[in-house]
């Protein structure tokens, strides 16, 4: 096994499979910082990096990736959602400081619990704070630049905070360029009631119960031109079609799920052949690590 490099900062450095971080559960070995602050952020993305949060969205090669691999935690990973005095409202308000590496579901419930709305639609998603963001994930019930106030942004040049109103985003992307890392947010949200939020989140979990349970990054394609990429491809007889142990899921055709002991080369064949089935140009919604040519 290769030496992982030494950190002055303290970062915890491991050399470790990255198809543990995963939602597909494919990915081969890289150099992974645990950052843990600012600091120890700094100096994690001082050599080439990539960040990785809740590992849905994305498929990694089978031989892992060169740069170092970045996740977030401590208080990187903590959250303040009491409401800001100065900026908030009778009916809105706006929160402390939420650390990319907060897991998104446990946040939503915690949302819910207190009766505070803008998220809802994100149900279910299983990203972290950091990376939602980043790709402004969403369901059709609603997006993460739905609920966001301030965004901070991290690179090798220095930290900034940006708003909404800076960024040019939009469906599933955010402006935000790749490789800077959404190290933590302030939320805007409406105040509601538990009842009336749990309400909404229900009526957008129950869109997702025909999507499948097993491993999987999510839909693999964006909708093209507001076509439904799942009709396209289950038009084109492609559910339930296998490479090795990847399938493109039975229940819903826009997802390819791991049966176990998959590889990153089955998910890739299976992208390639429903392109080349569907005829139509489908734009990847998977993040590829390293990025195919």
């Amino acid at each position: 096994m290769t030496a992982t490099t030494p950190s002055r900062t303290g970062v915890r450095v491991e050399r470790l499979p990255l198809a543990r971080f995963t939602t597909l559960g494919v990915g081969g070995e890289a150099e992974v910082w645990f950052a843990a602050n600012h600091a120890q952020l700094a100096e994690a993305i001082e050599a080439p990096y990539r960040v990785l949060g809740g590992g849905s969205n994305l498929v990694i090669a089978d031989a892992g990736v060169p740069e170092r691999v970045v996740r977030l935690t401590g208080e990187l990973a903590g959250r303040d959602l009491e409401p800001d005095p100065a900026l908030s409202t009778d009916t809105e308000i706006v929160t402390g400081w939420v650390g990319g590496g907060v897991p998104l579901p446990g946040l939503i419930r915690t949302l819910q619990k207190l009766g505070l709305s803008g998220l809802e639609g994100t149900v279910g998603i299983p990203a972290q704070v950091g990376g939602a963001v980043w790709m402004n994930a969403g369901t059709r019930y609603g997006e993460m630049f739905d609920g966001l106030h301030t965004v901070e942004i991290v690179t090798p040049q220095g930290t900034r905070q940006v708003t909404p109103d800076d960024l040019e985003w939009g469906y599933r992307q955010s402006g935000i360029a790749r490789g800077e890392v959404v190290s933590r947010v302030r939320l805007r949200l409406t105040r509601s009631t538990p009842e009336a939020v749990l309400e909404k989140m229900t009526h957008a979990d129950e869109a997702r119960k025909g999507q499948p349970k097993m491993k999987t990054p999510g839909c693999a394609f964006k909708n093209p031109g507001g076509v439904s990429a799942g009709k396209l491809m289950d038009e084109a007889g492609l559910k339930s079609t296998r490479v090795g142990a990847a399938m493109i899921a039975p229940e819903h055709a826009n997802f390819i799920v791991n049966l176990g002991g998959a590889s990153a080369a089955d998910v890739h064949a299976l992208l390639d052949l429903a392109r080349e089935r569907v005829g139509v140009p489908m734009e990847l919604e998977y993040e590829l690590w390293p990025e195919r040519g």
